[in-house]
């Protein structure tokens, strides 16, 4: 079921609202405080249902017209039973449009690291991952049971920047088996001192699942990664 509840949104709206000074827009005069509400509620609602529902063509005009019904004396047209019927309709529309987004991910990204892998410099291991050496260091490489201090970069195939150590300035520390698994087995291939350019493929990163709102599924993920040290006992 999507996120339809805006509610805590739109009260934190109400709230601010007589502080704020909000200019007509489009010949909408927003010149009391009830109409500043109005426009708030509007926009958080309509905000909403485009970030959530993204690919469904809703029909405003019926949206508009379920607003004026349920807040007037009508109090809507539909049963309870029927809404729960449309939403679950719309759940199953949501879950076809983002089956088919995946499935042409996973074919955009193999494209990807087929042209990727043909690049100078580029290797490959076994299963896939994608890895360029830009500088070798001499030191020892970490064990499954270790613990490593890094630093990083994590993007997207365009170039996003979904996580960052080097932009948070603070080196990130973790164990080398608490990873993503590309990330498991490149660690334990990096001596200390290097600094890899690795790509790896959804199946060793987040899978079909995605990680939050920040990496879609079936992502590739681009890490630039400097193994600084072997977090002592």
């Amino acid at each position: 079921m999507p996120r339809l509840n805006f509610l805590p949104i739109l009260f934190a709206a109400l709230l601010i609202l007589p502080a704020v000074e909000v200019r007509a827009q489009d010949g909408l005069d927003l010149d009391t405080p009830e109409k500043r509400a109005s426009y708030a509620i509007g926009q958080n609602v309509g905000n909403g249902v485009k970030n959530d529902l993204a690919g469904i063509d809703l029909d405003i005009d019926v949206l508009v017209q379920a607003i004026r019904d349920a807040y007037g004396e009508k109090g809507g047209q539909m049963s309870q039973e029927d809404m729960t019927a449309a939403f679950n309709e719309m759940q199953n529309m949501l879950a076809a449009i983002q089956a088919k987004a995946a499935e042409a991910r996973l074919a955009e990204n193999k494209a990807f690291l087929d042209e990727q892998g043909t690049k100078d410099g580029v290797q490959a291991t076994e299963n896939g991952i994608l890895y360029r050496i830009d500088k070798e260091g001499d030191g020892e490489r970490p064990l499954l049971t270790e613990t490593v201090v890094v630093h990083y970069t994590g993007r997207l195939t365009d170039g996003t920047i979904f996580d960052s150590s080097v932009e948070r300035g603070q080196p990130a520390t973790f164990p080398v088996g608490g990873v993503i698994p590309g990330w498991t087995q490149i660690l334990q291939e990096m001596p200390v001192g290097s600094t890899w350019e690795v790509w790896i493929p959804s199946e060793l990163g987040y899978g079909a699942q995605g990680a939050g709102e920040d990496i879609p599924p079936n992502s590739v993920l681009n890490f630039t990664i400097e193994l600084l040290e072997i977090k002592a006992e």
